[in-house]
């Protein structure tokens, strides 16, 4: 099945430095590729894959289980922890609780983690209906594009299949009761107004994480995307400088632009 136009996984390979990117539940690399582009020209070697299931059509997300994206992410971390000295890992959404899971899992081998507008957990009445619910609606109507800039979208599903809505929750749950193993520096950058996860998830992450280097970043200006929206570039500016607190090594090495899919992973994108 084709890749959604803009929704190609995205590499760089830059300095000792490495960040890996997780993007949310029906989204794709799209929503964090600026973020990505952004870390590329400052030298730092960057890895933003495509989840199973994602970037294609809802019906191939349908049949994907928390296990495939969770593994996806996994191995790129692998493969960074192979090429840089140090490794911070950055999330969207279920991207955020992807990093969580990856930080308490793997400990040292990730140096840090940002996280913008981490799910936590399915809420609503719905959530409670989802293991009957599945079984007789395919799906419901999408969550992408919770956007406050004008003009600015995003590439994602514009229905979300239950089946995978009900991993989404078994799978929150999981990471949930990972939290106390996240020991490492950690940036929560979470939206006033947010149409698809509430604050309240991020407070529980706080809550709960082990870290004790730990900054609160409200976002004002921004919806759920706001790596798309009007903070995208305080977003930005916070990371890098959280990086080079963390791991000051991390702008002596120069990176040029980003890349394209389809090229060699030598310092380029992966279209596949």
């Amino acid at each position: 099945m084709p890749v959604l136009p803009g929704a190609e996984p995205y590499r760089h390979d830059g300095g000792e430095i490495g960040v890996l990117l997780c993007h949310g539940f029906t989204g794709t690399p799209q929503s964090l590729r600026p973020w990505a582009e952004y870390l590329a020209e400052r030298g730092l070697t960057v890895s933003l894959p495509l989840l199973p299931g994602h970037g294609t059509r809802w019906e191939d997300l349908a049949v994907t289980a928390w296990q495939d994206w969770y593994a996806e992410v996994d191995r790129a971390l692998r493969d960074l922890r192979e090429r840089c000295a140090r490794v911070f890992v950055f999330g969207l959404s279920m991207g955020g609780a992807l990093a969580l899971r990856l930080a308490a899992r793997h400990g040292d081998d990730v140096a840090g983690l940002v996280l913008v507008n981490p799910g936590n957990k399915v809420h609503g009445l719905a959530a409670h209906a989802l293991p009957v619910a599945r079984h007789l609606v395919p799906s419901i109507k999408g969550i992408a594009s919770d956007i406050a800039k004008e003009g600015s979208e995003e590439v994602g599903y514009d229905r979300v299949p239950l089946h995978a809505a009900h991993q989404l929750r078994h799978f929150f749950r999981l990471v949930d009761r990972e939290l106390p193993q996240v020991t490492q520096p950690l940036v929560v950058l979470h939206s006033v107004r947010d149409h698809v996860v509430p604050p309240a998830d991020s407070a529980r992450v706080l809550s709960r994480v082990s870290s004790t280097d730990v900054t609160e970043i409200l976002l004002e200006q921004s919806y759920h995307v706001a790596t798309l929206d009007h903070d995208a570039d305080r977003i930005f500016d916070e990371s890098v400088a959280f990086i080079d607190r963390i791991a000051p090594r991390a702008g002596q090495t120069s990176g040029e632009g980003g890349t394209g899919p389809g090229e060699s992973a030598e310092g380029t994108a992966s279209g596949g």
